[in-house]
């Protein structure tokens, strides 16, 4: 990390967590932040459900909701990007304030509510964007519902129908805990719903692009054995384990008690604990995306080992800057040649199987 960035990060986190978030943005809006590319080698570089990664570290929806700083984010050294979560109508989400850092736990509470631009600003940024040219990494697309919805699988359908042709894979996002009932989707009957409007919506695009469902760390293994089930038995291209927790186990401070999903280090564990289950319960034959608790190389290189095929971070930027994906992906290079893979996809669950 230069000391540039270490002097904005105290910056940042001397404004209240939102504002601080609103000023990230603008720095990437204006370029004002570093654009090393992503690092990559042929040990890094790998393919997700069709999709060519150049190095599996990606960044997990919630960071760029409105689709605003897409060109600093794709040259910051991802090897993919996710936006959203998108709505199809735009909504405010919740009352301010809505996010709070845990800093003796290196974890956040959010209770955003999917405050969204919604879909149709969101396709004029993104077909801007391609205009320019392709980008240099994937970009995905994370769909929601609109918190008044009479019908929440129609929402999922309409936002994939309007922005679904400038991007390059698309992810349910039935697990955020801070929309009243949005986990009840998760169900057998409820998912099946939701995916038949989706991949009915996906099959009139002008390409083919991965549909992956985004899941809570909540479930049962009952719950999970019914995902997996449902996923294998589908058109789904994968699965990414797991959203927020709204579990505190563990978790003290004036902040403990805020209502909203929990994510950074508290929930590395759980996360990585139902990524594993979903490797098991899917013999490995469908694509993971490990998110959750990721801050270094060692718990990146952990969920690849539990099945991850690629992982995505969010909550660790607080803390670490955006250096830290290049750091990652270096590390997770010099992870792999030490225990002898040639490639990224050869450790994906070699800790479960």
């Amino acid at each position: 990390m230069s000391l540039f960035e270490a002097a904005a990060l105290r910056a940042l986190r001397l404004a209240d967590p939102e504002t601080a978030h609103r000023w990230a943005i603008t720095a990437l809006e204006r370029g004002w932040t570093p654009r090393p590319g992503p690092v990559t080698s042929p040990r890094l570089h790998v393919t997700l459900a069709g999709l060519d990664l150049p190095n599996p570290v990606g960044l997990a929806a919630g960071f760029d909701k409105h689709a605003t700083a897409l060109d600093g984010l794709c040259t910051a050294g991802f090897g993919y990007v996710e936006i959203g979560g998108v709505t199809p109508r735009s909504q405010p989400g919740n009352p301010r304030p809505r996010v709070f850092r845990l800093n003796r736990h290196g974890g956040v509470i959010n209770r955003y509510g999917l405050n969204s631009d919604g879909a149709e600003a969101v396709a004029m940024r993104l077909a801007a964007f391609r205009r320019i040219g392709a980008p240099p990494v994937p970009v995905g697309l994370n769909l929601g519902a609109n918190k008044d919805s009479a019908d929440r699988p129609a929402d999922y359908a309409e936002v994939l129908r309007i922005c679904g042709p400038h991007v390059d894979y698309a992810t349910i996002n039935v697990s955020s805990p801070n929309t009243e009932g949005l986990r009840e989707l998760q169900g057998r009957a409820a998912l099946w719903g939701v995916l038949t409007g989706v991949l009915q919506v996906r099959a009139d695009l002008p390409r083919r692009i991965p549909v992956f469902v985004k899941i809570a760390p909540d479930m049962t293994d009952a719950d999970l054995a019914d995902v997996a089930e449902v996923a294998m038995e589908s058109a789904l291209d994968g699965i990414v384990a797991t959203n927020t927790t709204t579990s505190r186990d563990g978790i003290e401070g004036r902040h403990a008690s805020q209502q909203g999903g929990l994510s950074g280090r508290p929930l590395f564990a759980r996360s990585t604990e139902v990524l594993a289950t979903l490797y098991r319960l899917t013999d490995g034959k469908l694509p993971l995306i490990g998110v959750g608790g990721i801050e270094d190389a060692d718990t990146a290189y952990a969920k690849i080992r539990a099945g991850a095929t690629a992982v995505q971070l969010y909550s660790a930027l607080t803390w670490n800057g955006l250096s830290l994906v290049g750091r990652i992906a270096d590390g997770l290079d010099t992870r792999l040649a030490a225990d002898g893979f040639a490639n990224v996809a050869d450790a994906v669950g070699v800790g479960t199987r």
